[in-house]
């Protein structure tokens, strides 16, 4: 299984913003699609990502006045993206390493979609079901 089998699950586009973006528009879009992080493009190139721990640190270390600052400035960049072609549990293997929980994934170098800890987590526990069931129907033959 690679990513790319993992996106054609997600019936929805990837929710993505441009650099100029206000972290005040950032935080509805994180609240209002129930999710973490967005990745920041700029034309067809994935610049950064802005997620929760950047909206936490940077209300943290330069208070409410951010919230009109575009995303540019607080970002996490550059941003770690992988091929569509990469296995889920290499997925999580960097994630753990890099310590980060969404990864953009690229096609040919264009955003293809955004994949969190939990997909990937999701995805090596139904291929372990899976795995479980063929031994159990294997060994009931």
């Amino acid at each position: 299984m690679m990513l790319a089998t993992i996106l054609r699950g997600h019936n929805r586009p990837v929710v993505q913003v441009a650099p100029d973006t206000a972290i005040r528009t950032v935080i509805s879009l994180l609240a209002d699609h129930r999710i973490g992080a967005v990745p920041v493009v700029d034309g067809d190139t994935v610049v950064g990502i802005m997620s929760e721990r950047d909206v936490i640190y940077g209300l943290r270390q330069n208070g409410a006045a951010m919230l009109d600052w575009s995303v540019d400035r607080v970002m996490t960049q550059p941003a770690i993206t992988v091929d569509a072609s990469l296995t889920p549990l290499a997925g999580l293997s960097l994630m753990t390493r890099r310590r980060i929980r969404h990864l953009p994934v690229l096609e040919e170098g264009r955003l293809i979609g955004f994949v969190s800890i939990g997909d990937l987590v999701k995805a090596r526990i139904e291929r372990i079901e899976q795995e479980a069931d063929a031994m159990r129907a294997y060994i009931a033959m």
